[in-house]
């Protein structure tokens, strides 16, 4: 398994993304990927699936301290006092006793930055999370959590793929040591027929999916890959044995602009 280091946290670089993924089927793909070599599974309060999560990590038999576990908390829990409150309510559903870590899910103007960053650094020193972190937050962002916080912050965990440029985000999170973890890393399935990437993963015998997933861990970034297929679990995990040409780095790099974000909600900052 191959790792990104981040302020003292070795994320493995392939994880299992569950968003969407429900009741059985969910504890039953999760089962199957860490079955398959996956030790890395994302989930979050507002998927609604934590428990099946916590399910079907129990039953693959792999034992916990080799699986890191990622969760998130939703933007109405960071008053301080929610967030300590709404961290433990996760564990118990999940049946864990700590998560590998813990992300703000997405930005919340309402509470201030600080407060919520405090109240984050608390559940990590009370041994609730290994690990803490954000999620789709924009550069002037990191900044200020960076800042404002009390403890090291791992990564920010946003949108990427070949369609959206995140150099920005890139550069400022390789700036405070932190990981990107990126999220629907295949575009939400529109990668699979694309023909550039198709002729690039002829050259190698690899799938778009794969090209791209090689794509995000040869930048070192880690990818989150959510699918409810168990086909597509093995293909997702299957790019560790090539390696992409600087060539073909670029020519994908160079299909990303600003444009190209496929997760967008009213309540979003304002992007880089």
């Amino acid at each position: 398994m191959h790792f990104v280091e981040a302020n003292g946290a070795k994320i493995p670089a392939i994880g299992l993304g569950t968003w969407e993924l429900r009741d059985r089927t969910c504890a039953r793909i999760v089962e199957q990927a860490l079955r398959l070599g996956y030790r890395h599974i994302d989930t979050a309060q507002v998927y609604d699936n934590e428990r099946e999560v916590g399910e079907g990590v129990r039953a693959s038999g792999v034992k916990r301290d080799e699986i890191f576990l990622t969760t998130k908390i939703w933007t109405t829990h960071f008053k301080p006092n929610d967030l300590e409150r709404s961290a433990k309510e996760s564990l118990a559903r999940l049946r864990m006793t700590e998560v590998d870590l813990l992300l703000l899910h997405w930005p919340n103007p309402q509470v201030p930055l600080a407060d919520t960053l405090g109240a984050l650094a608390r559940v990590k020193s009370q041994g609730l999370a290994r690990h803490i972190g954000v999620s789709n937050f924009t550069v002037a962002l990191i900044d200020e959590a960076v800042a404002a916080c009390p403890e090291p912050l791992v990564c920010d965990q946003v949108e990427y793929h070949p369609y959206l440029d995140q150099t920005k985000v890139r550069e400022a999170c390789a700036r405070h040591g932190m990981a990107v973890v990126a999220y629907s890393p295949v575009a939400k399935g529109r990668i699979k027929n694309d023909r550039a990437l198709l002729r690039i993963g002829d050259r190698y015998r690899k799938t778009a999916a794969q090209v791209c997933l090689r794509w995000l861990v040869q930048q070192n970034v880690v990818a989150i890959p959510r699918t409810s297929k168990l086909e597509r679990l093995s293909e997702n995990i299957e790019i560790f044995d090539f390696e992409l040409f600087e060539d073909d780095m670029k020519a994908i790099s160079a299909m990303g602009s600003a444009g190209g974000r496929l997760t967008n909600y009213g309540f979003a900052p304002n992007w880089d």
